[in-house]
């Protein structure tokens, strides 16, 4: 009898020897997360404060639109792609980027000062009186057209001898006639009941 007692004894000294070494063991990695834990709370947070855009560093590979007011919309049915291979007019994506926005700038520029005067003129080419109501449609109508004409330009070879800044010159050009064109194709195709005579 005593000697199974001895060997109770035994099993459940081992028995708490194992549970003693387990307790150990959980201990140590709870102390070890614990540090851990510290040490995220002790961190700054991560804050950001401002997300800045390298825009030169954008490809547009296609632009879409539509030209509701004439501006030689048949000019778009020869687009394929917009990324011309091979062509002289290709400059780097900084100096294009830089390039496209002066071109806006000026049309734009251009469409605030004469849209008004480029309207009436048009109206007594037409011998009409021009509502000015329209100018607020047609200007936003040109304004969403311009990114697709200007990448429609850009695309195109600078012509022998022509420096880029000729080149530039050359495109606010067409634009600009393409504005006027536009103009005069929008009065032409108002209905009648729309059109005022001009009786100056």
């Amino acid at each position: 009898m005593s000697q199974n007692m001895y060997r109770v004894i035994q099993s459940i000294q081992a028995y708490v020897y194992a549970q003693d070494k387990t307790i150990r063991k959980l201990q140590k990695k709870i102390d070890l997360l614990e540090k851990k834990i510290t040490e995220l709370q002790d961190r700054p947070p991560v804050r950001v404060e401002k997300m800045e855009y390298k825009f030169d560093q954008l490809k547009v590979e296609t632009l879409e639109g539509t030209l509701n007011i004439g501006l030689n919309p048949s000019d778009l049915q020869a687009i394929d792609d917009l990324s011309v291979p091979n062509q002289k007019s290709q400059a780097n994506p900084k100096e294009r980027m830089s390039l496209f926005t002066e071109l806006e700038s000026s049309i734009n520029e251009y469409l605030d000062e004469n849209l008004q005067t480029v309207m009436a003129n048009t109206g007594k080419q037409l011998q009409m009186r021009v509502d000015n109501t329209y100018r607020e449609f047609i200007l936003q109508d040109i304004k969403k057209q311009l990114p697709n004409r200007i990448e429609y330009y850009l695309n195109q070879p600078i012509r022998n001898g022509n420096t880029p800044e000729q080149h530039k010159e050359w495109i606010l050009e067409q634009m600009k006639k393409e504005i006027h064109n536009g103009v005069l194709t929008f009065l032409q195709h108002l209905p009648e009941n729309m059109k005022g005579t001009n009786k100056e």
